[in-house]
């Protein structure tokens, strides 16, 4: 799929995850490719989306930004994942495939007790549908219930060969539950029961510490300079 697309180019802004760094995006202006079919391919390519928006950094003088997707079938949880794991093992998982009612009063109090230093704080129910709400290709909400109690919601992309992790929030009173770990290692069994082969986490920055979350799952794959490289442990 090599035809030519449109695609725009933002201005330079500060990094959001490296303070001495400015970023800039390429964004995938072109209707077409916002479908599952073509999406997958801008994927491949290091894109992502935010509601509707695909993008993909752009910088003049770095590339820290490495898109990783883990390799799901082959997947091997660490020691500390299985404890993880066991310890959760009374959660129950639902998966839903449009957005429920108590979606966003948990989302409120994730992002207004965990993230009240952070640009998403304070949480509104406009910014929560910019991101949860989408045309470009089918979304799965995979769920974490404590009994009758919604605990956490992962949004979650199906896409034609994996599926991709949006964003997850949670009540913040499970945080020691380590539900963000949790929900990834829920998503990887997820995408194999579906038979997809990847999870896609997002972009992974060595020299950010809140973004190290992603490279703890074995195997994975890096795009380095266009090609996806196997990361073993």
């Amino acid at each position: 799929m090599t035809q030519d697309f449109k695609l725009g180019i933002t201005q330079e802004f500060p990094c959001n995850y490296l303070s001495n760094k400015n970023e800039r995006l390429l964004i995938a202006v072109d209707e077409r490719f916002h479908d599952q079919s073509h999406y997958n391919w801008l994927m491949h390519q290091g894109f992502r989306r935010s509601g509707d928006q695909i993008y993909r950094p752009h910088c003049q003088a770095c590339t820290a930004c490495h898109s990783l997707r883990v390799m799901c079938e082959l997947f091997t949880p660490s020691k500390s994942q299985k404890r993880l794991l066991k310890k959760n093992a009374q959660f129950n998982i639902k998966i839903s495939d449009t957005v429920q009612d108590n979606y966003y009063p948990l989302y409120e109090q994730y992002i207004n007790t965990i993230h009240s230093d952070g640009a998403m704080y304070p949480a509104t129910k406009e910014q929560f549908a910019g991101f949860v709400n989408c045309t470009v290709c089918p979304v799965r909400y995979i769920e974490i219930w404590d009994s009758n109690k919604l605990i956490s919601v992962a949004v979650t992309d199906e896409l034609k060969d994996g599926l991709s992790a949006v964003y997850t929030f949670y009540d913040p009173t499970y945080r020691q539950s380590g539900l963000g770990v949790y929900s990834i290692l829920k998503q990887i069994e997820t995408s194999v029961n579906l038979q997809k082969p990847f999870l896609y986490l997002g972009y992974q920055i060595d020299d950010c510490k809140k973004m190290n979350y992603k490279n703890k799952y074995f195997p994975h794959q890096r795009l380095i300079n266009q090609t996806w490289q196997i990361i073993n442990k």
